[in-house]
């Protein structure tokens, strides 16, 4: 969301627009979320959330736009998971947890590149048959970041889905770039895996 959308949001808010606080919510709860499921883990991570809102209901009129809107917010979240479960230093919880299908080699991408050296079989069509196949790939794939681990979740959630910098993931998390990096790479290959299977059996 840009700055002037922001502001234009802020001001529709502080008027007490409902709307605009559906709007807002969301925009941005899925991302709130993945926030508090990396530091309380799934157990709290709606818990959390909800104290979030709450805090930014009440401090909303102290908004000074020196950040996004949406960094604000998950700077928020973050600060409230922080503050209710004492943290461990996350450096070495870079757990490998399996997935339904696995992972695959790095060999299997172009180096400093990252895209497929051979890329999996297409399967897109514009059939019926190839929409229906879309959407089962898509719950296995949801199916798939439910195995992660909640740091290889979030990270790849934060990342992908939310387009969120790698430095604005570290300082969220409170991680180190290169635990980012690898939590990252983790993650994409084990969705890698799921696409390939599925590619090649159909099959979830």
């Amino acid at each position: 969301m840009a700055a002037a959308d922001d502001a234009h949001l802020l001001e529709r808010l502080l008027k007490g627009e409902q709307r605009a606080y559906k709007e807002l919510v969301t925009t941005y709860q899925s991302a709130m979320r993945a926030v508090a499921y990396a530091i309380v883990g799934q157990r709290h991570a709606d818990e959390i959330v909800q104290d979030a809102w709450l805090s930014v209901v009440r401090n909303l009129s102290k908004f000074e736009g020196r950040s996004s809107l949406k960094t604000w917010l998950l700077t928020i979240t973050a600060n409230a998971a922080k503050g209710r479960y004492k943290q461990n230093r996350r450096e070495v919880l870079l757990d490998d947890l399996p997935s339904p299908h696995g992972t695959i080699g790095d060999d299997r991408f172009v180096p400093d590149d990252g895209h497929w050296a051979v890329a999996p079989y297409a399967w897109h069509q514009d059939t019926p048959e190839a929409l229906l196949t879309e959407d089962e790939l898509r719950d296995c794939l949801e199916h798939t970041l439910l195995s992660l681990s909640d740091l290889q979740s979030s990270v790849l959630v934060l990342r992908e889905r939310q387009g969120l910098e790698l430095e604005e993931i570290c300082n969220l998390l409170t991680l180190s770039l290169s635990n980012v990096r690898v939590l990252l790479h983790r993650a994409r290959l084990k969705v890698f895996a799921t696409v390939e299977h599925f590619e090649e059996t159909g099959e979830c």
